[in-house]
């Protein structure tokens, strides 16, 4: 064999190291991510108001992640871009629920710095293979490079690592998309698949707990685990078998809860100091 061989067989083996290399040195900072790879459970509260003092509550009360309401909501991106980066300190990950899988939609929601993105109603594969090329950047998807608060909110290296940063949750909500489960579960790109416990009855007309509605939610949570991608649920199914993904109550019910809790708490005697910190 030739020196001039070897030497670019050296090479070769060099670029391939180099590459190697940068993959394994790539800085995960969506810690929802590290914890679902860990196989923990993660939970995230549902924002539906646009007050900031309302989200940075949300967001340093324990949550893993924050579900910020976009398809069910009049929440704008400007308004939710406040909230993000008023609050861009806390712990829980800011993940976006969107109205629907189109380019504008997710090149917002990634923009403000989003870093999980909830497609509702997936009941084709081509939707949610729309949404993961518009939420990655070349040459795994086709989101373009703009503006935005992402780089002050993820650091200067964030071009090069949102793709491995960004979770996508795909959300089956119909007979159609259970029926196409396997299939969504496949999409390269796609990290959690969720059954959508209220819609799942709304389209079918079935109640949770009859054979064929759990015969749905079966089938959700076969395809996902057989394709390795993790299953997301509502919070009340924290101890069903597979699921690690879950959707807490709404700001506005947990508000509800909190007065509940108040009115109910033991008078200790002493009234509280206004302006004093939260413990």
């Amino acid at each position: 064999m030739s020196a001039q061989h070897w030497l670019r067989c050296a090479a070769a083996l060099a670029v391939t190291f180099s590459v190697a290399a940068t993959a394994q040195q790539t800085r995960i900072y969506n810690t929802v991510k590290t914890k679902l790879e860990a196989g923990q459970q993660v939970v995230g509260g549902t924002v539906t108001v646009a007050d900031p003092n309302i989200y940075c509550a949300m967001a340093n009360s324990g949550y893993d992640f924050l579900w910020i309401e976009m398809q069910h909501s009049p929440l704008t991106y400007q308004e939710v871009a406040r909230m993000i980066w008023a609050c861009r300190d806390a712990p829980a990950i800011p993940f976006v629920r969107v109205p629907d899988a189109t380019a504008g939609d997710l090149q917002k929601a990634t923009d403000i710095g989003a870093l999980g993105i909830i497609i509702p109603l997936v009941d084709t594969v081509e939707k949610i293979s729309d949404a993961v090329r518009y939420a990655k950047f070349p040459p795994e998807g086709v989101r373009s490079l703009g503006g935005g608060q992402h780089r002050g909110l993820w650091g200067n290296d964030y071009r090069a690592t949102a793709n491995d940063n960004i979770v996508i949750v795909a959300m089956i909500e119909s007979p159609a998309g259970v029926a196409l489960a396997d299939d969504i579960a496949a999409v390269e790109g796609v990290d959690v698949v969720m059954a959508a416990s209220t819609d799942l009855g709304s389209f079918s007309g079935l109640s949770q707990g009859t054979p064929e509605y759990e015969a749905m939610v079966t089938t959700i949570h076969d395809a996902t685990l057989g394709a390795g991608l993790k299953l997301g649920g509502p919070q009340a199914w924290r101890d069903r078998a597979g699921f690690s993904f879950f959707q807490g109550p709404s700001d506005t019910a947990l508000l509800g809860m909190g007065v509940a809790a108040s009115l109910q708490a033991d008078a200790t005697g002493v009234a509280p100091t206004e302006g004093a910190e939260d413990d």
